[in-house]
């Protein structure tokens, strides 16, 4: 099994990180999945985690974009699924219309999760203007009523990185957050995104006190596996009804995406990135 995952960061420049998520993958996979980690392309992403430009409507619209290729280019490229590995599940609705492989947000996948460890879903939010978008998001996933407070963490990704070198201050900060959310009512916490959920998950952090925290990564990847199961031994897939599920016609879908992205087609061959298996990890 192959699966393609799509990061929000520019993962090559980011050595700390990178190798957090190369390990942890190591250790959750089952043998025999291998998953290769995308980063953004710095031509649009210049900095290694530009989280500003996925805060306004319309400039994560456009960076979608990215998110929604790759997948196209996933699906012809052989994988078996793809995650994506952002809470804001950026064009997971979008590109789920266009492949017939699993597609598998970060978000969703972990809302779903903790709604089966508790009855209250809290979230200590990495950046504070997508609030509104997670909550719209919890809310079409049939979650809205079990998502309680999110609490904007007193950590930004550069922290992140520095708390691979000394983790506890890192580690006291989203406490202190993640008590917050547990004072205000929530019984299970998701961490606000990919970077502090890995850093939490290498650090041990899956407890504070009696609430689990949702190690958001893991639950995404075994969704993929077992959504990959499902349509392999049992011809599961995702509905094709409705206006947000109707797969479009391929050949409107190449005139379009040639006139307004000004590509003359997808080449599978565009299959770069750092492939990891919980056998070995390689460069690819």
């Amino acid at each position: 099994m192959k699966i393609w995952h799509q990061s929000l960061t520019s993962i090559e420049q980011v050595p700390a990180y990178r190798d957090a998520v190369t390990a942890h993958i190591r250790k959750v996979a089952r043998p025999g999945v291998e998953v290769v980690l995308h980063g953004m392309s710095n031509k649009t992403y210049p900095e290694q985690y530009p989280g500003h430009f996925i805060t306004y409507s319309y400039l994560q619209n456009l960076h979608r974009e990215q998110f929604i290729r790759n997948a196209i280019i996933a699906e012809k490229a052989g994988y078996d699924a793809v995650f994506i590995g952002t809470i804001p599940d950026v064009g997971l609705l979008e590109a789920r219309t266009l492949v017939d492989i699993p597609v598998i947000g970060y978000g969703q996948a972990s809302f779903h999760i903790a709604s089966m460890l508790g009855d209250r879903i809290g979230i200590v939010n990495f950046l504070g203007p997508l609030q509104d978008q997670l909550r719209s998001n919890a809310e079409r996933y049939g979650l809205g009523g079990k998502l309680g407070p999110i609490i904007q963490a007193d950590i930004g990704f550069y922290d992140v990185l520095e708390g691979f070198k000394d983790p506890q201050p890192v580690i006291d900060r989203f406490v202190a957050s993640a008590e917050k959310a547990i004072g205000q009512g929530a019984d299970v916490i998701v961490p606000g995104e990919g970077p502090l959920n890995v850093f939490l998950a290498t650090h041990g952090v899956s407890r504070i006190g009696d609430v689990p925290v949702v190690d958001s990564f893991a639950a995404g990847l075994k969704m993929a596996e077992s959504l990959v199961d499902l349509k392999e031994h049992s011809g599961v897939t995702v509905t094709r009804k409705g206006f947000y599920n109707a797969k479009p016609p391929e050949d409107a879908v190449k005139k379009l995406r040639a006139f307004y992205n000004h590509e003359s087609e997808l080449d599978a061959d565009m299959d770069y990135g750092i492939s990891v298996t919980a056998e070995d990890a390689v460069r690819s």
